[in-house]
């Protein structure tokens, strides 16, 4: 790793938890990008055991003892992790080494911390066409890091463009273990907001979706996450990647996924290449005894598309005061000298609140927005309705604006909290209403 990277190990032996427990819900946690809940256990058991946890002898570990000795470990202090997910090249022969593997460009990347303390786990959408500085190259898109200049190169780049935020190890993941593992799994559930139909023959890409909820496979699951035929271009394929880590994450939360783990560990050993050790593999898959849905939380790195007027070539540029702050809320990173709580703190009245109306009722956007606007917020607008029908609000934290959101949610009366990038672009706040408005509120 590069010197953004510490070298003390992020797991310690301490025991903790039975295993039935791990079994039904350890599972669901490790699932960081588009890789599975359990990298916690299959990297660690296609890796040579260390000493500790299986000392000289002439038979090996049954895989009772296998969970026995090593579901041990445990996290004890916040982690960062790096994950990459490395497009093919097209031409690769069909016996190539892992150096040629992963030498692509990260098609997706994610910041990932995984805090014991708060028993929360938090992860960072990067686009792969965020505009950085690559030392020894100079402005580039992020994604070009790992293709120069490996793991050590995108985490030094990746460290720096985010307030020197510490990286402490790395998992890269070839996009074919994505396919291979939700057809793996017997596919997910999502739902497909609109008709997605797209053709690249120079990519081999070949996109046709009809919209509303199915269960994708394999090839279409990869087809939903690369769409990228619309208006919001790279930056709505991630919104659309993190709808499928939830998909997944509750998928893999099922007790019918732990017959499949044997199938998932070939996937593993085939796709992932990481330094993190076979302990700290057990650490974060133990990690998940105690996490709870609403302490995982997602976050779109904050920023806009540049013009063309700017530059030739298309960037996400980042905002670097809304980045500050969510680094500030979701890495820890309080030592920011740039930015001071003052900062922080801003006039709630003027969030940018999108109203994306999902209930039964055709004129309740306008109706919210108005009983906003008598509450004092003055920045409220609406957008199309939502193609999908919700019993349920959701206050979604678009800019990872936590605070913002709960605040909301105790004017509105109703409210799920959801920390993910998947509302309207533009907003600080997507308000998706559902029919739960309808029940509580008669405006």
């Amino acid at each position: 790793m590069s010197g953004s990277s510490q070298t003390e190990p992020p797991a310690s032996a301490r025991p903790k938890g039975s295993i039935a427990k791990w079994l039904l819900k350890g599972t669901a946690v490790g699932l960081t990008g588009l890789f599975a809940a359990t990298v916690g256990v299959a990297v660690t058991l296609m890796m040579p055991l260390p000493r500790a946890i299986a000392p000289a002898r002439n038979t090996p570990l049954s895989l009772s003892e296998l969970w026995e000795k090593g579901l041990s470990y445990q996290i004890t202090r916040p982690v960062h992790i790096l994950v990459m997910g490395i497009d093919l090249p097209l031409d690769l022969p069909e016996h190539s080494s892992p150096d040629d593997v992963f030498a692509g460009r990260s098609d997706t990347m994610l910041l990932v911390r995984i805090d014991p303390g708060a028993e929360s786990l938090s992860v960072l959408s990067i686009p792969r066409d965020t505009r950085v500085e690559i030392p020894g190259e100079g402005i580039e898109k992020v994604n070009y890091a790992n293709m120069i200049g490996g793991s050590e190169l995108a985490a030094q780049v990746v460290s720096q463009s985010l307030n020197s935020v510490t990286i402490d190890r790395y998992v890269r993941v070839s996009t074919e273990a994505f396919r291979d593992l939700v057809d793996v799994m017997g596919g997910i559930e999502v739902f497909v907001p609109e008709r997605m139909e797209y053709e690249d023959q120079t990519q081999e890409l070949y996109i046709d979706l009809y919209p509303g909820w199915q269960v994708l496979n394999g090839d279409q699951a990869e087809q939903f996450a690369r769409f990228r035929n619309d208006e919001n271009g790279d930056i709505g394929r991630v919104q659309r990647q993190q709808q499928l880590i939830r998909a997944l994450r509750k998928k893999l939360s099922e007790p019918t996924m732990l017959t499949r783990i044997p199938q998932v560990i070939q996937l593993f050993q085939k796709y992932v290449d990481t330094n993190l050790t076979p302990e700290e593999m057990f650490a974060l898959a133990n990690f998940g005894l105690n996490l709870e849905q609403d302490n995982f939380r997602m976050v779109l790195l904050p920023g806009r598309f540049s013009t063309p007027d700017e530059y030739v070539a298309s960037y996400w540029l980042m905002d670097p005061v809304d980045t500050a702050q969510v680094m500030h809320q979701y890495f820890d990173l309080s030592s920011i000298a740039t930015l001071s709580q003052q900062q922080y703190d801003y006039d709630l009245s003027e969030l940018r609140i999108a109203i994306q109306n999902a209930s039964d009722d055709p004129d309740l956007g306008g109706q919210v927005a108005a009983y906003l606007y008598s509450k004092g917020y003055y920045n409220v607008y609406v957008v199309e309705d939502w193609p999908d029908h919700e019993v349920k609000t959701q206050i979604i934290a678009q800019r990872g604006d936590l605070r913002g959101a709960r605040m909301l949610g105790s004017v509105l009366g109703v409210g799920q909290i959801v920390p993910a990038s998947t509302g309207e672009l533009t907003s600080d706040l997507t308000i998706r209403l559902g029919d739960d408005w309808l029940d509580k509120h008669r405006i």
